[in-house]
């Protein structure tokens, strides 16, 4: 069983910068692609971005684009969600996970980083 792992979540003041990481805390895995979704308290998960494992294609969410970049460093197997200009509305429990193809679910979820965002 894949599992991925979330790192890099804090507390930050409104308009700073985060950059979380997502890598295997096992065994290498090839994949589809990779995702970033976000769940704040009371509300369900949304999708924030995604990456394919050559790194290629990427792509970001309305509600975060221009503001987050999604990319990865194959070298060490890792892909990074880079939040610029935080808004407290991105204040949310980050999580990754990974597909094995466009027609199959998102899977190997860890256990998500905590982003706060004071306003």
């Amino acid at each position: 069983q894949v599992q991925l792992a979330e790192s890099g979540g804090g507390l930050v003041q409104a308009g700073d910068s985060l950059r979380l990481s997502c890598a295997p805390s096992g065994r290498t895995f090839r994949y589809y692609d990779m995702g970033w979704f976000r769940q704040a308290p009371g509300k369900e998960r949304e999708f924030v971005a995604r990456i394919s494992e050559s790194g290629g294609t990427a792509y970001v969410a309305d509600s975060v684009k221009g503001r987050f970049t999604i990319s990865k460093d194959n070298a060490k197997n890792t892909v990074y969600l880079q939040m610029n200009s935080l808004k407290p509305e991105d204040t949310a429990v980050y999580y990754c996970a990974a597909r094995t193809s466009s027609l199959t679910e998102y899977g190997g979820w860890g256990q998500g980083a905590q982003v706060t965002v004071s306003s």
